[in-house]
């Protein structure tokens, strides 16, 4: 009975996993174009005509031109040729191109599968849910560009790509969740409460690390402390605490936002190991059991990652590096959603 509902259910989640794939992609060109500074090189939004990107000489030094009246551009870019706006237009062009690509493949088997009766009525929420996650965070996108797009900003804020940030992986975990309970037998999901509620713990502690990580990323506060273990030769920096009050300087101070990184890196990767340790309690012949060392392995290699780009970082923040540590964030996040699921009350409605 359970292997033939998996079976019936497994064309949907492959769909919903191959939309997971799409969603990390999309996250990691939202990294590169922060990081290159691409951002706000497109001034304009059109959701239809906007998938081609200038075709003429002539077109290309009208974009060039609506780019040179912001504040970016008069302030940082000055110094750009036609060629450097086409490089970081790129980014951006290519980011936008791929939400609209994603929701071509969004759209187009949810109707395939909806024409077939491969949905179930209990589907129906979750994939409504899915496209409301999906519009909101293209609108957020847009609101985020358009509050840079003057004369006074030279970056979008960095507390609005915060907002970016989270609500994509609002979306990454909700539809990696439905398609985890289209795809796993249910016999897997295990009842240890404990296990669970230390779970629950890490995602939201990790959840406030990627708040901070979309901070370091947004102020390029790695460059204000490349040093390590140590920050700028102190374990307790100076300056962190001088912009008035508390919840400016955790907001906005870039060594505060890197020391409280670098804190809650240390706090996640303790609590990871004793996730693992209290994990190896679960059936050996369970799937979370085979499982543990997957967010053990991960968080090991973020910590490495985000070392490096730490070092890495003297004038600018090394890409590879950067684009790295997000991807592995991510896919940690991921990997302690998954085991969520696999150790929830069986009592807990899925």
């Amino acid at each position: 009975m359970e292997k033939s509902r998996l079976q019936q259910q497994r064309p949907v989640a492959i769909w919903l996993y191959i939309g997971v794939g799409m969603l990390i992609v999309q996250v990691l060109l939202g990294g590169i174009t922060r990081l290159t500074g691409s951002g706000l090189s497109i001034t304009e939004w059109k959701p239809i005509m906007g998938a081609l990107p200038p075709m003429t000489e002539a077109a290309w030094q009208v974009a060039f031109e609506k780019y040179q009246k912001i504040a970016q551009y008069q302030y940082i870019n000055r110094h750009f040729t036609l060629s450097d706006f086409k490089a970081i237009y790129f980014w951006e062009w290519l980011h936008r191109n791929w939400a609209r690509f994603i929701g071509v493949v969004f759209a187009i088997p949810f109707i395939y599968f909806l024409l077939k009766k491969k949905l179930d009525a209990s589907m129906i929420k979750p994939m409504i849910i899915l496209f409301i996650l999906g519009g909101l965070q293209g609108a957020i996108g847009w609101i985020m560009v358009q509050s840079g797009l003057n004369t006074e900003d030279l970056y979008v804020s960095h507390i609005r790509l915060a907002v970016h940030f989270i609500a994509a992986l609002v979306l990454l975990c909700y539809t990696f969740w439905f398609a985890l309970k289209l795809s796993t037998d249910k016999r897997e999901v295990l009842s240890m409460p404990g296990l669970r509620k230390l779970n629950g713990w890490l995602l939201g502690i990790l959840t406030l690390q990627l708040i901070f990580g979309a901070f370091m990323a947004g102020l390029h506060a790695a460059l204000v402390a490349n040093t390590w273990p140590d920050i700028n030769g102190m374990w307790w920096p100076m300056g962190m605490f001088t912009q008035g009050s508390l919840l400016t300087d955790i907001t906005h101070n870039a060594i505060t936002i890197q020391f409280i990184h670098r804190g809650l890196a240390y706090l996640i990767t303790i609590l990871v190991v004793i996730w693992w340790w209290k994990a190896s309690e679960a059936p050996e012949n369970s799937l979370l059991h085979r499982i543990r060392y997957v967010p053990l392995l991960l968080v090991l290699l973020q910590v490495m990652l985000g070392v490096l780009t730490l070092l890495g970082s003297q004038v600018r923040i090394p890409l590879l590096q950067g684009i790295l540590h997000q991807g592995v964030g991510m896919l940690l996040l991921l990997s302690l959603v998954w085991t969520l699921y696999l150790s929830r009350n069986k009592a807990a409605k899925v």
